[in-house]
């Protein structure tokens, strides 16, 4: 955070600089108005470009893998882990049971136990919990 606040406030610094430079050089009539706007449009598009590449592109790295020894321990079974994952992508019972050519009687079942097995109250909660335990 320091090191933000640093780096933008040089920033600053220097483009106040940089307007005084260019006030300065038109009063005195070494400049042209031109190639100052220029200039400070150039500075301008370095910065943007900098500041875009440094902060707007930090690649989120999901380093947390999927703990198939807690999947194991609590005994969820393939088809139920199938319903947690469509569950975390935010589909109802009815889409889950159409992407699963299962009945929605079927979904319910693998819910309630989903429900069971991680000590849950609901699907958020559920999803929750499965989260914390690394297992989505």
């Amino acid at each position: 955070m320091k090191k933000t606040v640093l780096v933008f406030s040089l920033l600053i610094l220097s483009l106040i600089l940089l307007f005084q430079i260019s006030s300065y050089s038109i009063n005195s009539g070494n400049l042209k108005m031109e190639f100052a706007v220029a200039i400070i449009a150039i500075v301008f598009f370095i910065v943007g470009i900098y500041i875009n590449k440094k902060s707007l592109h930090k690649s989120v790295v999901d380093s947390k893998e999927i703990n198939h020894k807690k999947i194991s321990e609590l005994e969820i079974t393939p088809r139920e882990y199938e319903v947690l994952q469509s569950i975390s992508e935010g589909l109802s019972n009815k889409e889950i049971a159409d992407k699963l050519f299962l009945s929605e009687s079927t979904i319910k079942t693998h819910v309630s136990n989903l429900l069971v097995k991680l000590n849950a109250k609901r699907r958020t909660q559920a999803l929750q919990i499965a989260k914390s335990l690394q297992i989505i």
